[in-house]
């Protein structure tokens, strides 16, 4: 039985210090103290194209995970085949829902699951999956940024979550520029459908090109309120240990 280690840093300093650190850095930390129970999730959108190129410099032998909802645009299947080869990427994993739960649930919505209950679809094929991977690790690599949406504005670098696993988001503070002068400076290919206006791309019932003016992620479940899918919020993050709160009370109440 393999036995988990033992993970505990002070996340303040350590994202304090994150914050000037180069997103190359950060991922060779994350895999130096989780490995190897640790996994990156891609959607093999535009943007993920940098992180998975980090990635490819770094370990390419790192887990990649890849939520396969069937609903995926044939253009983002392509694209991924395509990275994966061309950055020799070696341990791809298709996240799948429970078979028997999803054609319940799709049957129950006559197949068009993401017109009448969106969050549920979300739910039975992005979050649960996903949940069941997380439990075999210590530590997962997202590509999100703050700067993609008004949701993910207050995102941390690392961050730490009930039950002991660790997100880290080493593109965290990047913003739309860097990602397009990355992909210039190393003469990396952006996803087929991006010129046509799909600058976030999921899954392709619920994603339009965005609108200009708009954040990123505008496309994405169009006209509903909702504004994620949900892998990204069903974590709840652990809480600061009293002292920790108290502290900064204290400090507080001191300026």
């Amino acid at each position: 039985m393999t036995m988990t280690k033992a993970h505990s840093f002070n996340l303040e300093k350590l994202n304090e210090g994150f914050e000037k650190t180069q997103p190359e850095e950060i991922i060779r930390w994350a895999i130096d103290e989780f490995s190897p129970k640790i996994a990156l999730t891609s959607s093999f959108q535009t943007e993920s194209v940098v992180l998975l190129h980090m990635i490819s410099q770094i370990n390419p032998a790192i887990k990649i995970l890849f939520l396969e909802t069937s609903w995926h645009f044939p253009e983002t299947l392509a694209f991924k085949n395509e990275m994966v080869s061309r950055l020799g990427l070696t341990d791809i994993v298709d996240l799948k829902a429970d078979p028997k739960k999803r054609e319940a649930f799709n049957a129950k919505h006559q197949n068009k699951p993401y017109e009448h209950d969106p969050d549920q679809c979300c739910q039975i094929n992005k979050v649960e999956p996903l949940d069941e991977a997380l439990k075999e690790l210590d530590a997962w690599i997202s590509g999100i940024r703050r700067s993609q949406s008004k949701t993910r504005k207050e995102i941390k670098i690392v961050e730490e979550y009930e039950g002991g696993i660790f997100k880290i988001n080493p593109l965290a503070n990047v913003t739309s520029g860097d990602i397009w002068w990355y992909l210039k400076e190393h003469h990396l290919p952006k996803h087929p459908l991006f010129d046509k206006g799909y600058l976030s791309i999921g899954c392709w019932p619920c994603t339009k090109p965005a609108q200009p003016g708009d954040d990123e992620r505008s496309g994405r479940w169009a006209g509903k309120e909702k504004t994620e899918c949900g892998i990204h919020t069903f974590m709840k993050l652990k809480a600061k240990p009293e002292k920790e709160t108290q502290a900064e009370k204290q400090e507080g109440s001191e300026i």
